[in-house]
């Protein structure tokens, strides 16, 4: 007789009694040789793991003495919120750490730099009569933050926003980790808010580094102090700081009006190139159409037609009317495009 035969035998031994004594360890089948009776003691039947239903439980019910398994929620133990803050950080850490994005950034934020330097070097002979900008910028190094907007916002901001919103389900898509995302129980709506959101602090990234650095340059080359607003009223430079502010979120606004546009595009293709070259051909052919005096009555609908009114607050007391009017204006933007993008993007089928 072979060794095992005496194991084997326990074992099926054990199987036939343990319905009737319940002999049913969590470390395995407690299998009981022939010299048990004799003081042998209890071994246990290798390869045997502890598992939370066998034959014998399904037939006779769950033991009392195991514990249950935890039940594991659908959003990994976080609420709701928490896991959309999880989501927007795991997509902001992709988004300020691409080289193609930090590149961006640094060349919006050097234009000012550079402005700063010609206008200090030539100003003289570059000068446009009195009260006119340049000698504005150059009496007052304030003045360098609405020189550098005025010149980025037309064309060069709306292109790094254009890059980062209309790749975000596009670029996805192309890299075929689209799917993937959506396996996760996050659910498209949530997906599609996180990606917005991304883009519209992408936005206030972009508009605080081009006047950040605007700030900073003026006000190391140029003399600063009270500064003289567009009606003539003198108002200190912290007052000015302030108003400052104001245009950073003005600014902000109409890039993320762009950013729901640029999104919206993003849902139609699986080419990011193609979506980012749909917004910027955007941008410039409404730039275009801007222009033409035959056309004025289809300026209040053209979106870069609102971007530049944040010089209402270089007037005393600040043109809120012309500002308000054009939240409006980004407010229906990114309403009607975002609408867009979610139908589209909630019904799609996905591939890759």
């Amino acid at each position: 007789m072979s060794k095992a035969e005496p194991e084997v035998r326990d074992l099926e031994a054990h199987e036939g009694s343990s319905a009737r004594d319940g002999s049913f360890a969590r470390g395995g089948f407690e299998a009981r040789s022939g010299s048990e009776a004799g003081g042998a003691g209890v071994r246990r039947t290798p390869g045997l793991v502890p598992v939370a239903e066998s034959r014998l439980t399904a037939e006779h019910g769950p033991r009392a003495d195991l514990p249950a398994l935890p039940a594991t929620p659908q959003d990994g133990g976080t609420g709701p919120a928490r896991a959309f803050l999880r989501m927007l950080g795991s997509e902001l850490g992709l988004t300020f750490r691409r080289p193609r994005n930090v590149a961006m950034l640094t060349v919006l934020a050097a234009v000012p730099v550079v402005l700063g330097i010609v206008l200090r070097l030539v100003g003289g002979d570059m000068s446009d009569g009195p009260g006119g900008i340049i000698q504005q910028v150059t009496g007052n190094g304030f003045f360098l933050a609405f020189i550098s907007l005025s010149a980025l916002v037309p064309l060069l901001m709306p292109v790094a926003i254009a890059v980062v919103a209309a790749d975000a389900v596009a670029g996805e898509a192309s890299g075929g980790t689209l799917r993937y995302l959506l396996a996760a129980p996050a659910g498209r709506t949530r997906l599609l808010a996180v990606k917005y959101v991304n883009a519209v602090l992408f936005c206030l990234a972009v508009a605080s580094a081009v006047s950040l650095a605007a700030l900073v340059t003026g006000l190391i080359l140029f003399p600063s102090g009270p500064v003289t607003l567009l009606s003539g009223v003198v108002i200190p430079l912290g007052d000015a700081l302030l108003r400052m502010l104001i245009v950073v979120g003005y600014v902000t606004a109409g890039m993320a009006a762009l950013a729901a546009v640029a999104l919206a595009l993003s849902t139609l293709t699986e080419a990011p190139i193609g979506a980012i070259a749909a917004t910027v051909v955007m941008v410039i052919v409404t730039q275009v159409l801007r222009v033409i005096p035959e056309l004025d009555g289809l300026q209040p609908y053209l979106l870069p037609n609102w971007w530049s009114d944040f010089d209402a607050v270089l007037r005393d007391p600040i043109a809120f009317d012309d500002l308000r009017s054009g939240l409006l204006a980004f407010g229906a933007y990114i309403l009607l495009f975002g609408s867009f993008a979610w139908a589209r993007f909630t019904s799609k089928d996905i591939t890759s």
